[in-house]
């Protein structure tokens, strides 16, 4: 009989395998001596460590499911049970028993991982929905309408929570998207009508600005362009397609005009230059005449002068106020002079003043004789009070004589 630590072959040719229940018969070898028969049963034993491995390598290296990987178990442990092999059968069985529990704690992690996994889609969702119901409030029309978007292309990266779960939030996800869809579309139909209404004020603007364009009233139409100015900023903006070309027609009515007026003011000032040098001239001439000795004369050049004056036109107008001014001020002195001759000449006036310078020399010596006889009976006071009142005509006098002299005498 030849034996192994794992079985044996008896005399005839019989095969056993040691296990802890003790022995069973695995087969019958007849072809060989027993030292092959096992040899032969061996290999098949290794055939079922090579399995076994195999099986424990693919559920610690792939994705293989749980299912999958007890079905296979219970496959190979049928195979060891009814094995036709010599070997440690018993090590073959405790390495799938092993094997069960790695599956089992396998299918525990991916339980929990798929529940940490949905926990974070879950979060990460009502994040979503969080700021695309903030979203929706916002009148950053292109940024947030981008970003809608980009939360959308995220939603569809994240796995599927229970179909409760994810019905509710993609509802709030949904509706915060179709409402801002719903104010930016609300928004740019009133925008669209803004710039409808600004088109057609824009074009009845244009219209007065063409219309306006060969008038020759510089002033109020210069004004007027201003207004139509002012009016345009306020209309604010067209369509794109309108705003350019209506802007074009504004800017170009008001060129015309302004073209024209800047050619007749280049002419007129020329003009202006010209009369400014013959002013110039009449007044050099005008300042002659100062100071007047000789009145009637003096106002006889100064009419013929300013004639002259009133003939040629207007001067540019920063030079209006120095050359005016001279000319009035050659005007002033004879006028001065022309006063100063009625009243030196004027009966009346002199009469006046001869019959006040009288009446005030008389109370001037009559005060002198009043304070003579006031020190002549020794009253001082009485002296002191009159005499104050001396000084008061004398100054009135003086005045008074002064005047006469005006008058020639």
């Amino acid at each position: 009989m030849t034996s192994d630590p794992w079985g044996r072959v008896d005399e005839t040719g019989t095969v056993y395998v040691r296990t802890a229940d003790g022995e069973r018969v695995v087969g019958s070898w007849q072809a060989g001596s027993p030292e092959e028969a096992l040899a032969y049963f061996k290999r098949k034993y290794d055939g079922l460590v090579v399995e076994i491995g195999l099986l424990e390598r693919r559920v610690q290296t792939t994705d293989l499911s749980a299912k999958d990987a007890m079905t296979a178990i219970e496959h190979l442990r049928e195979q060891v049970t009814d094995a036709h092999a010599v070997g440690d059968l018993d090590a073959l069985g405790k390495r799938l028993d092993k094997l069960v529990s790695d599956v089992d704690a396998r299918r525990e992690e991916r339980k929990a991982a798929k529940a940490r996994a949905t926990e974070e889609a879950r979060g990460a969702k009502e994040a979503l929905v969080a700021e695309a119901e903030e979203l929706a409030q916002s009148e950053q029309w292109r940024a947030a309408g981008e970003r809608l978007r980009a939360l959308v292309d995220t939603w569809k990266g994240l796995p599927r929570l229970d179909r409760k779960s994810d019905d509710e939030l993609w509802h709030r996800f949904s509706h915060a998207r179709s409402a801002f869809s719903k104010r930016r579309k609300a928004h740019f139909a009133a925008l669209d009508a803004q710039r409808e209404e600004a088109r057609q004020r824009k074009e009845k603007l244009v219209q007065e600005a063409e219309a306006l364009s060969d008038s020759r009233e510089w002033g109020p139409t210069a004004a007027r362009y201003r207004e139509l100015m002012a009016d345009w900023k306020a209309a604010g903006r067209a369509q794109r397609e309108h705003e350019d070309d209506l802007w074009a027609r504004f800017r170009g009515a008001q060129d015309v005009f302004f073209q024209a007026r800047s050619e007749v003011f280049a002419e007129r000032d020329v003009e202006q230059r010209e009369n400014l040098t013959r002013k110039e001239e009449l007044v050099a001439e005008a300042e002659k005449l100062l100071p007047v000795t000789d009145l009637k004369g003096a106002r006889s050049s100064f009419r013929s002068i300013n004639e002259r004056w009133e003939a040629i036109g207007h001067v540019p107008r920063d030079a209006r106020p120095k050359i005016e001014g001279r000319m009035h001020a050659v005007e002033r002195a004879i006028q001065e002079a022309e006063e100063a001759e009625w009243r030196r000449t004027n009966p009346e006036a002199r009469a006046r003043a001869t019959g006040l310078a009288g009446q005030l020399q008389d109370a001037v010596d009559k005060l002198h004789k009043q304070i003579d006889a006031a020190r002549a009976s020794g009253n001082e006071a009485k002296a002191a009070k009159l005499e104050q009142e001396l000084q008061g005509r004398q100054a009135l006098l003086d005045q008074a004589l002064k005047g006469l002299q005006e008058f020639g005498g």
